[in-house]
């Protein structure tokens, strides 16, 4: 993705179409809007190709482009665990582990980065049914291998609402879902994890269209990625006015929701429960 907006506005600063960059490399429009868009590998020859066309002459502006070709064609660890994961959900991941902010709201369960191992078995069992208990396992251990990028030295920022009703539906025995609960206390105690609770008691607000995952870079030259998950794909948006609108309804149930401190007051009291 990085690669490919750079590209962009390469292309764009010569005043270039897609259509001649695509016919400069033997390849189509649409292709140059897949490389800008980073939904395609890069051939070292077809960036060295459009680099000439951009006029980028500068060695070491072009070593470093050309480098990043290379390093974007590395398969992430993730690709380990193609065999058992949906084929749109690599890139979610990809994604995810290169975020520098994430924000999220859920509903249905506790979102993958905060489950324990006995709740995300719990959860992949009923998303899976029918799999042998290997792929289970496989699916269990990469949730806990995304979960390290939450606690490691990068780690990004995650600011999570979670609606009461993903705490209250039960994924396991009592056992499971009370160290579910302790876990979310513990870790929203961690500098860079925000958690927040909409209660019930709120009423209708503005999560209405269900969960979404917003997600933000380092990079100035990428923009925030909006992640649905759907029963048999998922969409990737990446339109100003589309993630200007989910940021405004996160926004919005940050608000309404009881702050972290409250919030942790409202999960020990579910634990009490439990």
């Amino acid at each position: 993705m990085l690669l490919g907006s750079q590209l962009r506005r390469l292309r764009e600063a010569r005043g270039i179409t897609r259509e001649a960059a695509g016919y400069s490399i033997r390849a189509s429009e649409s292709k140059i809007s897949r490389m800008e868009l980073g939904r395609v590998s890069f051939k070292t020859r077809d960036v060295e190709d459009l680099l000439t066309l951009y006029g980028v002459t500068d060695e070491t502006e072009r070593n470093a482009l050309i480098s990043l070709a290379r390093e974007a064609n590395v398969a992430g660890w993730w690709h380990s665990y193609s065999d058992v994961l949906p084929n749109w959900f690599p890139t979610y991941v990809g994604l995810e582990g290169a975020a520098s902010m994430i924000r999220a709201y859920e509903v249905q369960f506790v979102h993958g980065l905060l489950q324990t191992e006995g709740y995300a078995r719990a959860v992949v069992q009923r998303g899976m049914k029918g799999a042998s208990e290997a792929d289970v396992e496989r699916r269990v251990a990469l949730r806990l291998e995304r979960q390290k990028h939450l606690v490691d030295e990068n780690a990004p920022d995650f600011h999570i609402v979670l609606d009461e009703a993903s705490l209250r539906r039960p994924y396991g025995d009592r056992a499971v879902m009370r160290g579910q609960l302790q876990h979310l206390i513990d870790i929203s105690e961690r500098p860079n994890v925000r958690l927040q609770i909409m209660p019930f008691g709120f009423g209708g607000h503005s999560g209405e269209s269900g969960a979404f995952t917003i997600l933000s870079f380092p990079e100035s030259d990428l923009s925030d990625v909006v992640y649905l998950e759907q029963l048999t794909s998922a969409l990737y948006l990446d339109k100003a006015e589309d993630v200007t609108q989910y940021e405004a309804a996160l926004k919005e149930l940050q608000n309404d929701s009881p702050g972290p401190d409250e919030s942790r007051d409202l999960l020990r009291g579910l634990l009490q429960l439990s």
